[in-house]
């Protein structure tokens, strides 16, 4: 039979307590006006709960809380799509995303925050109807209702005094930032987690969804808080003024994203740099400004911003990647490989763009074995999907280090068929043809690249490298102008050669000139000091 009435006569721990001792199967619903809960029962013991209009789901749950990567879940859902039938926590198990006993854990703790979630509900209606189960990917548990009724009633008890600060969930909190600094408090765990994230537009139900914690942890965080004068509540008027600001600034980075999609990089910065005017700890906002830093080859001002960033909780493990991208270009090696191990950590390990990154840091460490692994491991992680040209770059360069020039010419010219757009590609495939003998080639892979890219220093000079040595001194001229043209640090060789060539045509002013601009570059060089030294012998020039 039907057992339902009202939550202003009878309480929600009543009614527990009553399907319990009566071992009943089915579900409890229970309403407060446009909330719904459901608890079900299986043989008096709970099995599983849910609230509507929350992300209560297994996935969300386990991302929240960080026991798996966002990037794990979609893989497992597009895995149980394929597996018609099975539920998603087998399909996470099944593929070691989890284990059996964390998944058991982490659906028992989920229950447990929406069962003493809704016993603070005072007025509503509840609902039980007998042998109603949950839907079929739900995964159930069984829980004795007798622990969790005498934690209820112990949270109830402190709720009435943490409710004297915070009277609900909506209410919203500034964080005093400057008296935190100031006092250095020691904080609890869950304090720890939430402060990052107070910033005066949350509300307590918000905070608890964005930290993974429940609603009843964030109130007694918070209430230590209040009590401590860190934290004050922000009036209702200026509430929905913060709210207008986050409305614009929501625009603001969804307009600079979109420019940044679109290549206009210089109106994308002036548009999150509005928003850091109006939010100066956005975390998106840094994020963007951190990838266009990078792009511009600013190495400090991008690890800045990534720092910031990575401040902010919950954070994306693709910020300490583009962190640890920064840091390496840096030469900051040891800073880079932490910050690839928090990436890691917070659920980007096994994605080969973190995978290759670790190779690139033990390729400037100078362990070629280590990198070689990283780069098969990244290669074995991309799958069937496209492998991206930095993958061939790095995987050819550390083929080339660690002398296996066939492997490097083949990687290369896997990596020049799948991108041949690609110019550096070409470029790099030119040297390691060289260096095989196979000239003729690695002068059409150059003059390939060049045509792409005329921009690309590197390029230039290996097409004069390969004139200069069939003897071809003024298309080698020709070549060689245009690299130092572009980038006149490009090295010491290229101005040796230049030398080289105007000697050969008299010009020995000229190849003085050359030579010490070689000199400039590599103090030392035993070639050109050689040749100045001829130079300065030869009666003729003078």
């Amino acid at each position: 039979m039907a057992i339902k009435g009202s939550l202003r006569e009878a309480s929600l721990a009543d009614v527990l307590q009553l399907l319990a001792m009566g071992q009943k199967t089915g579900c409890l619903s229970v309403t407060d006006r446009e909330n719904v809960g459901a608890i079900y029962f299986e043989h008096g013991r709970i099995s599983y709960a849910a609230l509507a209009n929350r992300r209560d789901r297994l996935g969300d749950v386990l991302v929240r809380s960080g026991v798996i990567s966002a990037e794990e879940l979609q893989r497992a859902l597009d895995a149980q799509g394929a597996r018609r039938g099975q539920k998603l926590g087998e399909v996470l198990v099944a593929m070691g995303a989890i284990s059996a006993e964390d998944l058991e854990s982490a659906v028992r703790g989920q229950i447990e925050q929406i069962v003493f979630f809704l016993f603070s509900w005072t007025t509503g209606t509840f609902n039980f109807e007998p042998d109603v189960m949950p839907q079929e990917h739900a995964f159930l548990v069984a829980m004795h209702a007798e622990s969790m009724l005498l934690e209820g009633a112990r949270r109830v008890d402190e709720w009435s005094l943490i409710e004297k600060k915070i009277p609900s969930f909506g209410v919203v909190f500034q964080l005093d930032h400057r008296k935190v600094e100031l006092m250095s408090p020691e904080l609890s765990r869950e304090q720890e987690r939430l402060l990052p994230i107070i910033d005066g537009r949350r509300d307590v139900s918000a905070l608890a969804e964005e930290c993974g914690i429940g609603e009843f942890e964030v109130g007694k965080a918070l209430y230590g808080l209040a009590m401590a004068g860190y934290l004050t509540a922000v009036p209702k008027r200026l509430e929905s003024v913060v709210r207008v600001v986050d409305s614009l600034a929501e625009e603001q980075v969804a307009l600079g994203a979109a420019l940044y999609r679109a290549g206009m990089y210089g109106d994308a910065e002036e548009e999150f740099r509005r928003v850091l005017d109006q939010r100066p700890r956005d975390p998106r906002a840094r994020s963007y400004l951190g990838l266009l830093q990078l792009r511009a080859g600013r190495w400090t001002a991008a690890a800045a911003h990534f720092e910031d960033a990575s401040r902010t909780r919950p954070v994306a493990w693709q910020v300490f990647h583009h962190l640890a991208l920064a840091y390496e270009r840096l030469g900051q090696l040891a800073q880079a490989r932490e910050a690839l191990v928090e990436a890691a950590a917070l659920g980007g390990a096994g994605d080969p763009r973190l995978l290759l990154s670790f190779g690139v840091i033990a390729l400037r460490e100078g362990d070629l074995a280590a990198a070689s692994t990283h780069c098969e491991e990244a290669r074995l992680a991309y799958g069937q999907g496209t492998v991206p040209a930095v993958w061939f770059h790095y995987a050819g360069l550390v083929a080339a280090l660690a002398g296996r020039a066939s492997a490097a010419v083949s990687t290369l010219r896997e990596g020049v068929a799948a991108h041949p757009r690609a110019a550096r590609l070409h470029n790099n495939l030119s040297v390691a043809l060289e260096r095989t003998g196979a000239y003729a080639d690695a002068l059409a892979q150059a003059s390939a690249g060049a045509k792409i890219d005329p921009g690309i220093a590197q390029l230039s000079k290996n097409i004069g490298d390969e004139q200069f040595r069939l003897g071809a001194l003024d298309d080698a001229h020709r070549a060689y102008q245009r690299a130092v043209t572009i980038d006149e640090t490009l090295g010491p060789d290229v101005w040796i050669k230049l030398g080289e060539i105007a000697a050969a045509r008299h010009q020995l002013a000229d190849a003085q000139r050359c030579w010490e601009r070689t000199l400039m570059l590599d103090p030392g060089n035993p070639s050109a000091t050689a040749h100045l030294a001829a130079l300065s012998n030869n009666p003729t020039h003078g």
